[in-house]
């Protein structure tokens, strides 16, 4: 196989100004809706990407869990690689592939910690098995083999037994709070639609990209 003749079309629609809603947040949970209900596998995954101190960009994928409008929530280990990106830049940028209907959206903004209520009430929603798991992993850490990690879930089971299992804390939740978002439609010939929500003057203004 050639990849260099790997290549597909894409024509299930266009996108203008006119039919944008007034918000980011607002068109957003739009094509997620539309996601959804069109076959894209896991619409709430994203691509979140963050610069090391050395300049060297990193991206890994990761589950938003909350959308409002303040921004975009996910959770992880406090202690990990990526939080320390996060809390040394305060930046970060998230893509939204859904290629099933053709469509992508980046979001570029400013990264905060959520209220620790926040974040004791989303670990309290997760299953017994996730919660453990938060316990046990020293994430991103070296570790010799699995044993390791498998050894710290049975510490973790015979610490809380049966009974309900506390936010560790070094584990909690990021939002991202847009500058910019970025709806992106695939159309033929690649001359694909891209509009720009940008924050300015107190108000949300939207461009038109080239492709």
């Amino acid at each position: 196989m050639d990849l260099a003749d790997l290549r597909a079309e894409y024509d299930v629609g266009a996108l203008d100004t006119d039919s944008m809603l007034d918000d980011p947040i607002s068109q957003w949970w739009s094509w997620f809706d539309h996601a959804s209900e069109n076959g894209v596998h896991e619409p709430n995954a994203m691509a979140l990407a963050t610069v090391d101190e050395g300049g060297w960009p990193h991206a890994r994928n990761v589950l938003v869990k909350g959308v409002d409008a303040h921004g975009f929530v996910f959770y992880t280990n406090y202690e990990s690689a990526k939080a320390g990106e996060l809390e040394s830049s305060g930046r970060a940028s998230l893509l939204f592939s859904w290629l099933e209907v053709h469509r992508q959206i980046r979001v570029v903004g400013t990264v905060s910690r959520v209220a620790p209520s926040d974040s004791d009430a989303y670990f309290a929603s997760r299953p017994a098995g996730s919660q453990v798991g938060a316990w046990a992993s020293p994430q991103s850490d070296l570790i010799d083999d699995r044993d390791v990690l498998e050894g710290a879930v049975a510490d973790i089971h015979a610490r809380f037994g049966d009974g309900d299992i506390p936010r560790p804390s070094f584990w909690g939740g990021y939002r991202v709070a847009p500058i910019t978002v970025e709806f992106w439609q695939g159309r033929p010939s690649r001359l694909h639609d891209r509009l720009r929500y940008r924050w300015q003057n107190n108000a949300w203004q939207i461009d038109r990209l080239a492709p």
